[in-house]
């Protein structure tokens, strides 16, 4: 078996798929394999993939659609998408594919199988999606993030190695002091409308309550809500600083003492890395209410506190968040239980098992 490998790494369709793609890639580019990324030429790839110097083929994908008509289409469209893997693969034939679980790994796992390529999966939330589903039969390997995936993949070779992260997910070794509760609000790369409006509301509805509110807000609304929830913390006379979105937010899970998010994988993840308690909401449109599941994982650990979007109200909110102030001790207790270092070596695992599932 030849020491370097040509990896095929397919990781389109969203962030939280790219970037652990990225850096599984990259660790397995430094360990002195070829790396060829394989994305679906959707809008976001072209904004993550700054910096990255390798070579890219793009084989136009979409998520599953249902109906009548829509389940033709999207069943035409893999079929499509397979051929075009396929013939690319004769130019560039990979001696193994690693598939980050998005629909756009379909096409090149389907084409890597029917070349005899072994085909690594990795999933990142505790319920299997729709395309780990499909492809986990004929599997070399599948990779997890949380061990209630085992439940739901019984039979298949599973290892634990964790959420790849980008490089800069590392936590320094003292956290800053600081004399202000800092609280982080985050709804996802695109931002969450509802998480927006509500926190928004429950801090603007405590600092009319308290003339001694002490709490600084770092608000990533996303680009649509960004100018307004700006203005109304603005008007509240609140401290907050509003961005729709953050390259340095390392450093607002290093000095944050609450975060209120969604509950997607790679933020699960990242808030494990920098042992950051958390109230996650997790999205309610989200396939197999997958959200919910990590959610229940954290807390289960003891390291979130866990609230249906359907269930929150503004005065909810706004009595959540003054009794974790007005509590420190429960909060550090939370952190403690929060600390998950395991994702800071986790494309380093990842690419250590793609490596010895093609040398077996």
């Amino acid at each position: 078996m030849k020491e370097n490998l040509h990896i095929a790494v397919a990781c389109g369709g969203t962030g939280g798929h790219i970037f652990p793609g990225l850096a599984t890639a990259r660790a397995l580019r430094d360990r002195g394999h070829h790396i060829t990324l394989w994305l679906s030429g959707q809008h976001v790839e072209s904004t993550v993939l700054q910096g990255w110097k390798g070579p890219v083929i793009t084989i136009p994908s979409e998520g599953f659609q249902f109906g009548p008509m829509r389940s033709v289409l999207t069943a035409f469209r893999i079929v499509l998408a397979v051929i075009r893997c396929w013939i690319a693969m004769i130019r560039h034939r990979p001696d193994a594919v690693l598939a980050m679980g998005s629909y756009s790994s379909i096409g090149p796992c389907l084409a890597a199988r029917l070349r005899g390529v072994p085909v690594i999966l990795h999933e990142a939330n505790s319920i299997p999606g729709k395309a780990v589903k499909l492809l986990a039969g004929k599997a070399a390997c599948i990779a997890i993030c949380f061990e209630e995936t085992r439940y739901h993949l019984k039979g298949h070779h599973l290892v634990t190695t964790g959420m790849p992260l980008r490089p800069e997910m590392k936590p320094s070794d003292l956290r800053p002091p600081t004399s202000d509760f800092r609280l982080l609000v985050m709804g996802g790369s695109g931002g969450a409308h509802d998480i927006n409006e509500m926190v928004s509301k429950a801090v603007c509805l405590l600092k009319s309550q308290a003339s001694n509110f002490n709490v600084h807000v770092s608000h990533l609304t996303g680009p649509a809500d960004e100018s307004h929830i700006r203005r109304r913390y603005e008007t509240a006379s609140v401290d907050a600083d509003v961005c729709a979105f953050t390259q340095e937010i390392a450093a607002l899970y290093e000095t944050a003492d609450l975060a209120i998010c969604r509950a997607g994988a790679s933020t699960c993840a990242e808030l494990g890395v920098f042992g950051l308690p958390a109230l996650l909401i997790p999205y309610p449109h989200a396939a197999s209410d997958h959200q919910t599941a990590n959610a229940r994982a954290l807390e289960k650990l003891g390291a979130a506190d866990v609230v249906q979007q359907a269930d929150m109200t503004v005065e909810w909110l706004a009595d959540y968040i003054r009794e974790q102030i007005e509590d420190p001790a429960r909060l550090a207790k939370m952190r403690e239980h929060a600390v998950r270092l395991d994702s800071l070596d986790a494309a380093l695992k990842l690419a250590e098992t793609v490596e010895q599932c093609v040398r077996k």
